[in-house]
């Protein structure tokens, strides 16, 4: 994706309390610490509005940042996550 890439792993077989769990990384290749900071806001608030819904449980999400998500459309980074997941085989089985 333009704005980000997805990782995704399965869970460790010995989490006491699975829940999703998402990570969130900005190389210093994409600017300065402000511009990384606000890429990580973006991504952070895109996991929050769309992996609880879309996503599966049982596993691990990282969000890598990349130089695209800094003028991105709202709105385009979370169709892009949507399309992510699907790509990734990582929807869950109750999204449309």
């Amino acid at each position: 994706m333009p704005g980000f890439v997805l990782q995704v792993a399965p869970l460790p077989a010995d989490l006491v309390f699975p829940a999703i769990r998402v990570g969130f990384t900005v190389s210093r290749k994409v600017g300065n610490a402000v511009v990384r900071n606000r890429v990580r806001r973006r991504l952070r608030e895109v996991a929050r509005l769309v992996i609880p819904q879309a996503a599966r449980a049982d596993q691990d999400y990282v969000l890598v940042g990349r130089q695209g998500a800094i003028g991105r459309d709202f709105l385009a980074l979370q169709a892009e996550l949507q399309e992510a997941l699907r790509r990734l085989k990582s929807l869950s089985v109750a999204t449309p």
